[in-house]
């Protein structure tokens, strides 16, 4: 493809963010992605900002609160951010309501340690025991 041809394929609004002195298609394109790189950072912070405020909220199915959580947990580990499976376990505990009382001091006892997915297993399980006693 062209230089020019390239240029003209190019949104008008973002034309003249682009300097006319590039002669080749290849400095042309580096030139645009550089314009638009999204900074780790940024993202970084973002996402950790994220996480770390995320509470459960009863209306919500709990096994897609922790999946969510554990997706923005993939996005950090993608841009090298170190978040160890048992960090996000612990998070996921702390995030829960208050009436998880019991179900966490269940969790600090045993000396195993449980993975996401037996977090997810043990919330619903949990779940459906309150929703139990609250209907009887």
């Amino acid at each position: 493809m062209s230089l020019m041809i390239m240029k003209r394929s190019i949104p008008e609004v973002f034309r003249g963010t682009i300097s006319e002195s590039i002669l080749g298609a290849k400095l042309y394109l580096k030139d645009i992605e550089d314009r638009f790189v999204k900074s780790e950072k940024g993202e970084i912070g973002t996402l950790l900002t994220r996480l770390v405020s995320m509470k459960y909220k009863e209306n919500r199915n709990i096994r897609e609160y922790i999946m969510e959580m554990s997706n923005v947990v993939s996005k950090l580990r993608a841009l090298k951010m170190e978040i160890s499976d048992d960090f996000l376990v612990h998070l996921a505990l702390i995030s829960l309501p208050s009436h998880f009382g019991q179900f966490k001091i269940r969790y600090n006892c045993p000396k195993d340690k449980w993975t996401i997915n037996d977090l997810i297993s043990h919330c619903v399980e949990e779940k459906h025991r309150v929703l139990l006693i609250c209907y009887i």
